[in-house]
C-alpha cells in the first residue's frame, strides 16, 4: 500500500521534511474494507481518522423508528469519521460506512495527538480540515432550511458531481432529506426542462 495520495494531500497544504515524512508514517495504519462493512458504529467510540485512497463511504445515524439520515459522503482524497465521537473520545453519533470496497489511511487518536506534539504544523493542518467541515456542515444546515429540495438537488450535484454516478438514488434522497420518488421527479422535471 502506498502513502502516496496521503502525502500528496498533505503536501498541498504543508511541507514536510524527509524525518517528518518518516515520523508521520510511522504513525499510519493502512486498512482495507469491503463493501457494507463499518469504519464506525452508533455507541461505539470512533478510534481513528480516515484518509480515503480508495472507494466511498457514507455518515449516517438510525433514528429511534429504524429510520436512516445520511449526512455525508465521502470518496478518494477525502477524510470520514465521526468527528465529534473522535475528537471527544466518546460514543459516536453516527454510522460510517463503507459503500464500496475501500481502502483507508488511518490515524488513531493517540497516534495523532503524538504527531502533533512532533510535528506543529499538523496540528494546523488539521485544524483547517476540521474549520472546512464545520462550514460546510453550517452551509448545509442553512440550504436544508432555505432552499427547495430541487434546489438542493442542484447543488449536490454540480459540488459532488463524481459522487452521484457511484451511489443509489434512494442515498441521495435521503442525504437531501426527501423521498426517492419525489427525487425521481425533480430529475424528470430537470430533463423536461432542458
Amino acid at each position: 500500500m502506498t502513502h502516496a495520495p496521503l502525502l500528496e494531500y498533505i503536501n498541498k497544504y504543508i511541507a514536510f521534511t524527509a524525518e517528518e515524512e518518516s515520523i508521520l508514517l510511522s504513525k499510519t495504519t493502512h486498512r482495507s474494507y469491503l463493501k457494507g462493512q463499518y469504519i464506525t458504529q452508533q455507541g461505539d467510540v470512533c478510534k481513528t481518522v480516515n484518509f480515503i485512497t480508495s472507494g466511498c463511504t457514507k455518515t449516517f445515524y438510525i433514528d429511534k423508528e429504524g429510520q436512516e439520515h445520511i449526512v455525508m459522503f465521502a470518496i478518494e482524497d477525502w477524510w470520514t469519521n465521526d468527528m465529534g465521537s473522535f475528537i471527544s473520545q466518546t460514543p459516536a453519533d453516527f454510522n460510517v460506512q463503507c459503500l464500496e470496497n475501500t481502502e483507508l489511511i488511518q490515524f488513531t487518536y493517540e497516534a495523532l495527538e503524538e504527531l502533533y506534539a512532533e510535528i506543529p504544523k499538523l496540528e494546523r493542518l488539521f485544524r483547517k480540515i476540521v474549520e472546512r467541515a464545520f462550514v460546510a456542515s453550517q452551509k448545509r444546515i442553512i440550504r436544508n432550511f432555505s432552499l427547495t429540495a430541487k434546489e438542493r438537488y442542484l447543488i449536490f450535484r454540480e459540488s459532488y458531481p463524481k459522487i452521484e454516478q457511484r451511489i443509489p438514488q434512494y442515498m441521495i434522497a435521503s442525504y437531501l432529506g426527501i423521498t426517492k420518488e419525489f427525487l425521481s421527479k425533480i430529475k424528470s422535471q430537470l430533463i423536461y426542462e432542458q
